[in-house]
């Protein structure tokens, strides 16, 4: 509520398996009787009926294995959430993570049925060279919760360093957390304070206008980041990301040096190359900008998903075939990464 998103609680849209006996049934009756069921944290309980008629399921998720774990934890995993997905053709999974379709191998499951997927924030249509040459490229954006595993200290890093070489450039960092005193002091210490702004919490319209104005923004989350759609709000927003391989939107959205630019997880010291880099090259910083709107007009948008995975369905129910792959993008095959 305090970044201004709504509280959903239209029994339209929600159905509370859990209030009662009589809720239960009526969702599991839905669940039997539809022809396609796309379940997230569904229990296995509330499927296995469907699973058992062969009807088709489309599960979604993001990367199971966020943490390092035994393979006997995980194996326990696969039996307490999909013990009934092994081998069933009719179960596909939507990977809402490009580590998931791994994760998930690791555990024998979803074999040759995993696709691609993830979160799909609103889509913005600009004029790309509009939206591009308002951008300030001397403006750097950071947002976030404050987090330890979302790395806004690294940004601070590379933001000393910058001032340290000469850099002209501003960065913004929007968010609160945890890490804020520790942040603060951090910026204090470099002597950031006439570069680096903190504007604290905002809204989602208010975080895409500072992204619709910045030339560059940092992802800097490591695997804990199961997807994280400001990296989707930024390419649509037209700026040049530099971000952390190991989030689980980055290898689905992001082409290396086409439509942004790709680091290593917790590598400041090649962080700091790829956004300095941007800084003495805006013409390039431009290109990557344009590319990542681009990306998301034209193909990692909400449309494109539904028409996607409407067609895959009527494969399961109108052809009564197993849903092929679409070339690439939304649907496409995931990898094992």
């Amino acid at each position: 509520m305090e970044l201004g998103y709504k509280q959903l609680t239209d029994p339209r849209f929600v159905l509370d398996s859990y209030e009662g006996e009589q809720q239960r049934e009526e969702a599991v009756r839905l669940i039997n009787g539809a022809d396609i069921v796309i379940a997230g944290a569904a229990p296995d309980v509330m499927l296995a009926e469907r699973m058992k008629s062969g009807k088709p399921v489309f599960r979604y998720s993001e990367r199971p294995f966020k943490e390092k774990i035994s393979l006997l934890k995980r194996i326990y995993h696969s039996f307490s959430f999909h013990a009934r997905d092994h081998g069933n053709k009719n179960v596909c999974m939507l990977c809402a993570s490009a580590y998931a379709a791994a994760d998930f191998k690791s555990i024998g499951m979803y074999k040759n049925r995993a696709y691609k997927w993830g979160y799909f924030p609103v889509t913005r249509t600009y004029d790309p060279e509009d939206l591009i040459a308002k951008k300030d490229p001397k403006t750097i954006l950071w947002c976030g919760r404050f987090l330890d595993w979302k790395h806004p200290d690294d940004a601070l890093s590379v933001a000393a360093r910058l001032k340290t070489s000469g850099y002209d450039f501003c960065m913004n960092i929007i968010g609160s957390g945890e890490m804020k005193q520790d942040l603060t002091r951090m910026a204090d210490a470099a002597g950031l304070t006439d570069r680096v702004r903190f504007l604290g919490s905002m809204s989602p319209d208010e975080v895409r206008g500072h992204m619709e104005q910045a030339g560059i923004l940092l992802f800097t989350s490591d695997r804990f980041e199961g997807w994280g759609a400001v990296l989707n709000e930024a390419m649509n927003s037209g700026c040049a990301v530099v971000a952390s391989h190991a989030a689980g939107s980055v290898p689905f959205l992001i082409d290396d040096n086409r439509n942004g630019l790709i680091y290593e997880s917790g590598n400041v010291e090649m962080l700091y190359r790829k956004v300095s880099y941007l800084l003495s090259h805006l013409e390039r910083q431009a290109e990557l900008g344009a590319g990542a709107y681009h990306t998301i007009i034209d193909e990692w948008n909400a449309e494109t998903a539904a028409e996607r995975l409407i067609g895959l369905a009527e494969q399961s129910v109108v052809e009564k075939t197993a849903p092929h792959f679409y070339e690439s993008g939304i649907c496409s095959k995931a990898q094992v990464l």
